[in-house]
């Protein structure tokens, strides 16, 4: 029998539990998964994993600082 293939959420847990958080941007980079906040509501709603959201400062290409959701996995 072949075995399941990750879906989303199961990527995005999985980068939780090995990273401090994840933003918008890591998601897309390194996961393919381009609307998080909606994966993370499906982990938080459907899953009832404890993920909390803090607004950090980044940098975009233009050397601007803006605001971006991260999401954490509280244990």
């Amino acid at each position: 029998m072949a075995k399941k293939k990750p879906t989303q959420c199961d990527r995005v847990l999985e980068y939780l539990k090995n990273h401090k958080g994840i933003t918008p941007m890591d998601a897309w980079n390194y996961l393919g998964v381009y609307r998080l906040g909606a994966r993370i509501w499906d982990l938080k709603n459907k899953r009832g994993i404890n993920i909390t959201k803090h607004m950090v400062d980044v940098s975009n290409r233009y050397g601007e600082t803006c605001k971006v959701a991260e999401y954490r996995l509280e244990v």
